[in-house]
């Protein structure tokens, strides 16, 4: 009953005062009988649950507030001038799991098209017969694990220098009959890396192993699997400059690997292991190197010291070249430091 009427103080003021002659003349008040709260016309009586009834003790009154009506909470006033965030994305249960709406599940998808653009028949063939010289790629470079296996370095290295042109021809054909496409670029990738940062260190090592310590030999020929994958997986990621290569290609470290045990170079151990370490080294730097596209466009007269040298000594010729190509990176590395200092 409300205590808004007389009846309700009057039930009230008789219980308070039977439960404080029940307990003597001790002083002693029970703390939870005596609940003194200003009078409210909204409150309610009501008796609380018979477990806190005893035989000496008189059922407890329970003063119980209505609930206070819920407010929405305060959205923070932004100040003038700053963008305000977008209104969530309602979603929805589906068995049990919270699904955005506006997206799928998974299991909806079909497979990604390998093929970005129509899909004609000109378009497929062409399609496939630039991921066939990939796939080509890939069968020369096992072709060269296996007969490094079987004391076959000349013909694994004639194999390397074949994926080097099989490397060299994919993506030539992709731009040019434009069907260029992320799973030929990830496909490309994958394949260099079996051809170029495996095939190869294993062709060198069954080919100059007895020249010195073979663990000296393999940690120089592992040095060049990780840097070949390190390399691949920057280029990825890496912004493309139309000029220069960021560090030596994966392509042309193998055709140097390749070619030097086609031409029969064998240098001294200490020297074998040094300079295979610098061309791994060189994958995984910072230096600029200058794209074969820039090389071919040199002046003529360049090329004359190094076909007379061919026709002296080709081993010696072939070597100095490639230190020269892997000096050139230092070297235009500085000038640019130099340049942009003078700026």
């Amino acid at each position: 009953m409300r205590r808004s009427g007389s009846l309700a103080r009057q039930v009230l003021t008789v219980r308070v005062g039977r439960r404080r002659r029940s307990l003597g003349t001790s002083g002693t008040a029970l703390t939870a009988g005596v609940v003194t709260l200003p009078a409210a016309p909204d409150t309610l009586l009501e008796p609380l649950p018979g477990h806190l009834t005893g035989p000496t003790v008189d059922p407890l009154t329970r003063i119980v507030a209505p609930a206070a009506p819920t407010l929405p909470p305060a959205v923070p006033s932004l100040p003038p001038g700053m963008p305000t965030l977008p209104p969530a994305v309602p979603a929805q249960s589906v068995g049990g799991a919270r699904i955005a709406e506006g997206f799928h599940d998974s299991g909806s998808h079909g497979p990604v098209p390998l093929l970005p653009g129509e899909h004609t028949l000109a378009r497929r063939v062409r399609f496939a017969a630039v991921n066939a010289c990939t796939i080509g790629s890939l069968v020369l470079g096992m072709t060269a694990i296996f007969l490094s296996m079987h004391s076959g370095a000349r013909w694994a290295a004639l194999c390397l220098v074949g994926c080097v042109t099989f490397d060299g021809l994919d993506g030539a054909l992709a731009r040019k009959l434009g069907v260029s496409s992320p799973f030929g670029a990830q496909m490309d990738s994958l394949a260099d890396m079996c051809s170029f940062g495996i095939a190869a260190p294993v062709v060198v090592y069954s080919s100059v192993h007895n020249t010195a310590r073979p663990g000296l030999i393999a940690g120089a020929c592992v040095l060049v699997a990780a840097c070949s994958a390190i390399r691949l997986a920057r280029f990825n990621v890496s912004p493309k400059d139309g000029r220069f290569f960021c560090g030596v290609p994966t392509t042309m470290a193998a055709a140097v690997l390749g070619l030097a045990v086609l031409i029969g170079l064998r240098p001294s151990g200490t020297l074998a292991v040094a300079a295979i370490a610098v061309l791994a080294l060189a994958m995984v730097s910072g230096f600029p190197y200058a794209k074969l596209a820039r090389i071919v466009k040199l002046p003529p007269w360049l090329w004359l010291a190094p076909a007379i040298g061919a026709f002296i000594d080709y081993r010696i010729t072939f070597a100095a070249l490639v230190a020269l190509y892997l000096a050139s990176g230092p070297l235009l590395w500085l000038r640019q430091r130099s340049g942009a200092a003078a700026r």
